[in-house]
């Protein structure tokens, strides 16, 4: 059990957490606090992982996962509580299923589909949104007046799709489904 897994188990932990705290609505610093705590072990399990050369196929399964449970979990929460829209976070939650799929399927013809800069960029704007969206609800930013949140949420939606449509071609030209 690698330190970076250790750190991947721990989001998947954070997660019941953070939605209690959400949905109980006990206190939206403490909710952002642990949202920052769990994106923190994502950005420190790959840089540890590739720092150290400590990469296993465990957690090339296990980090994907907890990230998808992380941002799933943390965007119905805010369906829940009223700040997000739910066909919006329909549609990040389907592309995360959709390319789960795409690259379990290209793993079984022994060829794995890495994360682009697109990708990358998603998760960053996911990330950004979940927090700003959360903050909203904070009484000491007053941030409701002007929606950051939403607007940062409108971005990780299309970069969802972007990034999912660019994983779609990458898939194409690399795999031969035979159907």
């Amino acid at each position: 059990m690698t330190l970076p897994n250790k750190l991947s188990i721990i989001r998947i932990f954070l997660v019941p957490v953070l939605v209690t705290v959400l949905l109980t609505r006990l206190s939206m610093p403490l909710a952002l606090a642990i949202f920052l705590l769990a994106a923190l072990t994502d950005w420190l399990d790959g840089y540890i992982a590739r720092r150290s050369k400590q990469t296993t196929t465990f957690g090339k399964l296990l980090d994907p996962i907890a990230d998808k449970l992380l941002i799933s979990s943390a965007l119905i929460s805010l369906i829940e509580m009223g700040l997000a829209p739910a066909w919006i976070v329909v549609v990040i939650i389907s592309r995360e299923i959709a390319i789960t799929g795409l690259r379990s399927v290209a793993a079984s013809q022994g060829m794995v589909i890495a994360a682009s800069k697109l990708g990358k960029y998603k998760a960053v704007s996911e990330f950004l949104a979940i927090s700003f969206l959360i903050m909203d609800k904070s009484p000491y930013l007053m941030l409701d007046k002007f929606p950051i949140g939403r607007i940062l949420l409108w971005v990780a939606m299309i970069m969802a799709v972007i990034s999912g449509i660019e994983y779609v071609i990458v898939f194409n030209k690399n795999i031969k489904l035979t159907i």
